[in-house]
C-alpha cells in the first residue's frame, strides 16, 4: 500500500497565510530527514498479540547522520504523555537524534531500540558512549491491537534506516498509522515556512479533538459535515471523542536560524496559537508535546574545545518566527488529515478520511 502523495491542502485551494519551503516540509530545514516503518496487517475480531495491527515508528534525524548534538527546548501544553529523555532536554538545552515517534504502548522497545541503533551504526561521539533517546507517542487502541506490542527493534532500525531528506510521506503511517484527529482518520503532516533567510519545519503526529471544534482557516469545517462519524463497535468511555477532547499531539519543530534553548522554548510555546486555529485546547487526557531544535550551532565533542562560540538571532526579530511557526502547525494538521485514508481495524471500527470534495465546496460557499 503506498502512502506517498504529493498532496497537500493547498492544492484543494485552502488559502494559508505564509510562503512554504520547497517540499512544505520539515525537510525543508536543511539535513533533516525522517523516515516511517508502517505496520498495517489483519482484520477483524481483535485478538491481543495477532491483530489487526495498525501502528508503525517515525524517526526524524535533526542533521542527518551527524551524531553532534543541536540546541533543543521542548514545552508540555497539556502532559498527559510520553517524551522519554525531555528531562536532559530540559536541564542541557541539547538534543542528539533521532526523535522517535510511535503508539503509547511501545515506548519502551523504540527507547532501547535506538540505543542499539546508534551502537551499531557508531551514531555517537561522546568518549563515553550514554544515551537518553527521545521517542514520543500518540494512542492508537481503537484502531490497532496496541497490547499486542507488535512494535519490534527491527521496525526502528527501517524506519531510522529509511530516514532521508526531500518529500516526506504523510497520512497514515509510522507512529501515526492507527491516529485519530476531529473525528477523522488522523495521522502524520508537515509544513514549513520561510522567514527572511530562514526556514521553519515541522511535523505533527495527530491524535485529538472533537469534531465540533474542527476549523480550518476560519472556517467551522467540522460543524459543516455532519456525517463520516467514526464507527467504534466498542465504546471507551474514556476515548469517545463525542463526549469530550481527548488523544494527544506531538509536535517536532525544526529551524535553521540560529536560536539558542530559551528562545527555541518560547517558539514551541507558540505552537499552541496554531493548535487553537484548528480547534484543539488540550483536554485533561490530552498529550500535547512540543519539541524544537535549531540546526545551526553543532555541538561538537567537548573534548576538543574547551570554549564554544555561537551565532544568535536577536531577541527582537523572534516575532515573524512565532507567527510563522503557528501558521506551519494550522497546515501541518491539515496535511495529515488530507493525506490520511479511511481506515478499518481491530473489530471493524472504522475511522473515515476528511471528505476532500466536502472541504472544497464548504470553501467555495465561503467565499460567495
Amino acid at each position: 500500500m503506498s502512502h506517498l502523495t504529493a498532496m497537500k491542502a493547498r492544492d484543494l485551494g485552502i488559502p494559508f497565510e505564509g510562503t512554504t519551503g520547497k517540499y512544505n516540509s520539515i525537510s525543508d530545514v536543511k539535513g533533516v530527514e525522517v523516515g516511517h516503518c508502517t505496520l498495517i496487517e489483519g482484520e477483524g475480531e481483535l485478538k491481543v498479540g495477532k491483530g489487526p495491527i495498525r501502528t508503525g515508528v517515525t524517526a526524524i534525524f535533526p542533521t542527518g547522520k551527524n551524531p553532534d548534538k543541536v540546541y533543543a527546548a521542548l514545552f508540555s501544553y497539556n502532559g498527559n504523555g510520553e517524551m522519554t529523555g525531555s528531562h536532559w532536554v530540559n536541564e542541557s538545552g541539547q538534543l542528539k537524534g533521532p526523535i522517535c515517534l510511535t503508539n503509547t504502548h511501545s515506548v519502551g522497545v523504540v527507547r532501547d531500540a535506538i540505543i542499539q541503533w546508534r551502537i551499531d551504526n557508531n551514531f555517537y561521539t561522546d568518549p563515553i558512549f550514554w544515551s537518553l533517546p527521545v521517542v514520543a507517542e500518540t494512542y492508537d487502541g481503537l484502531l490497532n491491537d496496541i497490547n499486542g506490542f507488535h512494535i519490534k527493534k527491527e521496525h526502528v532500525f527501517l524506519a531510522c534506516d529509511k530516514a532521508k531528506g526531500g518529500k516526506v510521506m504523510e497520512g497514515s503511517v509510522g507512529g501515526a498509522t492507527g491516529n485519530i484527529c476531529h473525528g477523522f482518520k488522523g495521522g502524520f503532516g508537515t509544513s514549513s515556512r520561510r522567514v527572511s533567510e530562514y526556514t521553519i519545519g515541522l511535523c505533527v503526529q495527530t491524535n485529538y479533538g472533537k469534531r465540533e471544534h474542527f476549523t480550518i482557516n476560519g472556517v467551522p469545517v467540522g460543524k459543516e459535515i455532519s456525517d463520516y462519524k467514526p464507527e467504534i463497535q466498542i465504546k471507551q468511555p474514556r476515548l469517545d471523542t463525542e463526549k469530550q477532547e481527548n488523544g494527544s499531539i506531538i509536535v517536532i519543530a525544526a529551524t535553521d536560524a540560529p536560536l539558542l534553548p530559551y528562545q527555541l522554548k518560547r517558539l514551541v510555546k507558540r505552537i499552541t496559537a496554531g493548535l487553537a486555529r484548528i480547534g484543539g485546547y488540550g483536554g485533561h487526557t490530552s498529550g500535547d508535546l512540543f519539541l524544537g531544535f535549531s540546526t545551526a550551532n553543532l555541538i561538537v565533542d567537548p573534548s576538543k574545545s574547551r570554549v564554544k562560540t555561537v551565532e544568535s538571532l536577536s531577541d527582537m526579530y523572534l516575532t515573524p518566527f512565532f507567527k510563522a511557526v503557528a501558521e506551519a502547525t494550522e497546515e501541518a494538521i491539515i496535511n495529515a488529515l488530507i493525506n490520511a485514508k479511511t481506515m478499518t481495524g481491530i473489530n471493524g471500527n472504522t475511522v473515515h478520511a476528511l471528505p476532500q470534495s466536502e472541504v472544497q465546496e464548504i470553501f467555495a460557499k465561503c467565499r460567495l
